[in-house]
């Protein structure tokens, strides 16, 4: 049961930046967390582009975008097993989305991604390293400056190979600013509430989700002491539920800093098979997490 909420909750995560990206032009971030009881710790840096090509005055928009990551997950707890190759991890992404308007204040929006996610050991692209998503979303958008309490809805669909399961999962995202100074977001993968300072100014409280999943290009055999059996691992994934607080500072109205920190209220780090069953828990102690960048938004 524990296996399967996990997996949901990646699936999700996978998928998470398809709808971030659709107000974010550019981004640069760097997360930190270290693992609690333990040398292990978690870093990656994170760089992404969308390229918004104007497509007639109905607000049509073709957006190409690409994204970057780079992982090093410092792997320093015992084992029977030399852990060099699970180590550094990168990720490259494509993707291409369509946006235009609707009746009634809706806009519809679709994109499609080929993901390369792996520790690229064999200093090569390998089928395995592979991962396809797509989704779609519908948007009522109702955040003109006029109202009183803007609000906004994003009921989706999406789909991922990362968990290998063959139907897509529905995303219901709903914001609302119930006064000046405060606002809410509720849904997955992130629910917060904000206070505005003025606005440059912003401090907020949230609940979301981070994770990561690569390829073993060459798959990790082990003897599982626990078990007293042989183990294949043919990928990595880590998924983490957190708490905290986050700062955002607008040097101008589309360019920010911000900054999260807070502690993970799950933290599974695992070695899976090719079935997408797991095979070694790595590490699932909570821990701090620290998360800043800069980005872009439209």
């Amino acid at each position: 049961m524990r296996s399967s909420i996990l997996i949901l909750l990646f699936i999700i995560i996978s998928e998470v930046p398809i709808l971030a990206q659709v107000s974010d032009l550019a981004r640069i971030e760097y997360t930190y967390f270290p693992q609690k009881d333990s040398d292990n710790s978690f870093r990656r840096f994170r760089a992404l582009a969308n390229f918004p090509i104007k497509l007639n005055n109905k607000g049509s928009y073709l957006v190409p975008g690409l994204e970057y990551r780079n992982i090093n997950f410092i792997y320093r707890d015992q084992t029977t097993f030399n852990t060099d190759n699970l180590e550094r991890f990168s990720s490259f992404e494509v993707n291409i989305g369509i946006t235009f308007t609707l009746k009634n204040n809706w806009r519809f929006a679709t994109r499609a991604g080929m993901i390369a996610a792996s520790n690229f050991e064999q200093d090569k692209l390998i089928t395995d390293d592979l991962l396809f998503t797509g989704s779609f979303y519908f948007v009522k958008n109702k955040m003109k400056d006029d109202l009183l309490k803007p609000w906004r809805l994003i009921l989706g669909l999406r789909y991922s190979t990362t968990a290998g399961r063959p139907f897509p999962l529905p995303f219901v995202n709903y914001f609302r600013q119930f006064h000046p100074s405060w606002s809410f977001v509720l849904g997955v993968p992130k629910t917060n509430v904000k206070y505005y300072f003025n606005q440059s100014n912003i401090l907020q409280g949230f609940v979301t989700l981070d994770g990561f999943f690569a390829n073993l290009q060459n798959n990790q055999v082990f003897f599982n002491q626990q078990e007293q059996e042989v183990k294949n691992a043919a990928n990595i994934s880590m998924t983490t539920a957190l708490v905290g607080v986050g700062y955002e500072h607008y040097f101008t109205k589309h360019l920010l800093f911000y900054t999260y920190t807070g502690v993970t209220l799950i933290n599974d780090i695992r070695l899976r098979n090719e079935n997408r069953e797991d095979v070694l828990t790595i590490n699932d102690q909570n821990s701090f997490y620290l998360r800043g960048g800069i980005k872009l938004k439209i």
